[in-house]
């Protein structure tokens, strides 16, 4: 089992979903979070006053698969996500030591889905 984490372009969610959907990856959590990489934010100004921002918005998915199903998520989430340009996100695969459906209380891959 892996817990995969992907940091996204929030505009870029729609077509991240369906591609997700098209492989057959239905169950995700989506958070709204701040962030910076190479990006490094941009310079506006408020009220006459310079401000930088550089903790720009993303999107963080978690998607909890079994390990026959990490490449085609992983694929799918570049697909729907990739539009060559700085700033198009991240994706981090961990190891998932254990899952427990609370509902049924089965573990394992089977509480996975």
């Amino acid at each position: 089992m892996k817990l995969i984490i992907a940091y996204i372009q929030p505009h870029k969610l729609n077509d991240v979903k369906r591609s997700l959907f098209r492989a057959e990856v239905y169950k995700m959590s989506v958070t709204n979070s701040l962030g910076c990489g190479q990006q490094m934010g941009y310079h506006e100004s408020y009220r006459g006053v310079d401000i930088e921002v550089n903790l720009l918005k993303k999107l963080r998915l978690e998607i909890a698969v079994n390990d026959d199903f990490v490449e085609p998520t992983v694929a799918a989430v570049i697909k729907g996500a990739k539009t060559g340009q700085i700033g198009d996100g991240k994706i981090f695969i961990l190891d998932l030591p254990q899952c427990i459906r609370i509902r049924t209380e089965e573990t394992g891959n089977d509480a996975i889905g």
